[in-house]
């Protein structure tokens, strides 16, 4: 670190460290746990429905069922989904490992499809590559935020009689050609780490337009088991009485988060606008550095991106990804790299998987940078990172 900090002239851009994601917490935002906190509910209360109510608004969806967290929610999701043992799942290498770890939970085989080079989104072509007579779901991610090929998928969906899960952890407020994300596929599901465009703490939530795959998502969050006379198999027996209908989970979120997340749904247009701003900022930055490759958008998407990437020109660098990340780290920017591709973990080696699965994927993992995107950043911040940026490649350009 002391020998890239002397390389610059030992001057950092930034005096404190400033991190690649951060949340934003109001006034509001405090009122709103503290009201909860003071009620009767700490958890299953009534803020939960409230809640699923503003993100079925929001997005346009009939249902949303909220959920722990985003992993739980895809496994909520492959639940719904009837995925088990002997099926296979398609998804994306370049994503979180809950992406595809979610067919596991329920014993299913994932089948990783290739990415768009230009885009980073899971190929539509590539998807229908993978498709064999056991193919039961497609998880498609909302990388970065940008909406995959949603028209595409959900035809090939259609024509092979699958069921389309859309993985929107990055992409709450972002539209598909006019439409909300949470309303178009199957299900869809979204995460509320604090990274993410808005906040329960932790949490997740599943959306739906299909009454059935809501039955099984509200009795799946709960241990399986209900106090809906209209579910059960017997007779209610009195007040006190409910029924164990499956082998569902314990992942109910609760009161205390979502009332921190119905009040951060409260600023998604506000926490979008920016957000968007800022990308249009560093787009315009880095249009013109050749030693930057900037992700290509489709025009369907109208994004509210999570992260913001760098992809590496190495045609025009004389230093690789680490060399760089470092020289940014001792500039004080938080970096990260999303994604490793996830059949690189040993975990999925053990399993059988090997590298050269998805090239595209691979050769794009080797050249990502993630720098800071969030609300919270100021214009100069925003000024900063780009100075930091073209200040190390300058240096390492070849």
């Amino acid at each position: 670190m002391e020998e890239t900090l002397a390389l610059f002239g030992g001057i950092p851009v930034f005096d404190q460290k400033i991190g690649y994601g951060r949340q934003s917490i109001n006034d509001a935002d405090i009122q709103a746990v503290i009201d909860v906190l003071q009620s009767d509910f700490l958890t299953c209360g009534p803020k939960l429905e409230e809640v699923e109510r503003k993100l079925c608004r929001i997005t346009g969806a009939k249902y949303a069922v909220l959920i722990s967290n985003g992993t739980a929610a895809l496994h909520a999701a492959c639940y719904a989904a009837s995925i088990q043992s002997g099926d296979e799942v398609i998804t994306t290498p370049i994503t979180f490992a809950a992406s595809a770890n979610c067919a596991l939970y329920c014993g299913a085989k994932p089948v990783f499809a290739d990415i768009d080079p230009e885009t980073y989104n899971i190929s539509p072509e590539k998807i229908e590559e993978k498709i064999t007579d056991r193919t039961r779901a497609v998880v498609a991610v909302d990388f970065t935020g940008q909406a995959v090929e949603l028209d595409q998928i959900r035809e090939i969906c259609q024509k092979h009689h699958l069921i389309l899960i859309e993985d929107g952890a990055h992409s709450i407020g972002t539209k598909y050609n006019g439409t909300p994300v949470g309303s178009i596929a199957d299900l869809t599901t979204f995460s509320f780490h604090p990274v993410k465009t808005v906040t329960a703490g932790e949490g997740g939530a599943v959306l739906t337009n299909d009454e059935a795959f809501y039955k099984k998502l509200l009795l799946f969050r709960s241990h399986g088991i209900t106090r809906n006379e209209n579910w059960m198999s017997g007779k209610s027996e009195g007040g006190w009485y409910y029924e164990q209908m499956e082998l569902g989970m314990n992942y109910r979120m609760t009161d205390i988060q979502a009332a921190l997340l119905g009040s951060q749904l409260d600023r998604l247009e506000t926490f979008a606008k920016r957000r968007r701003e800022i990308v249009r900022m560093y787009d315009e930055a880095f249009q013109e550095m050749p030693e930057i490759i900037v992700q290509k958008e489709i025009p369907q998407s109208d994004t509210v991106r999570h992260l913001y990437l760098l992809r590496l020109n190495p045609e025009r660098l004389k230093a690789g990804r680490k060399e760089i990340f470092d020289a940014l780290t001792a500039e004080n920017i938080g970096c990260n790299v999303h994604y490793i591709p996830v059949y690189y973990f040993p975990y999925y080696q053990k399993l059988g998987y090997q590298k050269g699965l998805c090239p595209n994927a691979e050769a794009l993992y080797e050249r990502l940078i993630t720098i800071p995107l969030y609300f919270g950043m100021s214009d100069e911040d925003v000024q900063n990172v780009i100075q930091a940026v073209k200040k190390v490649l300058n240096y390492y350009r070849k």
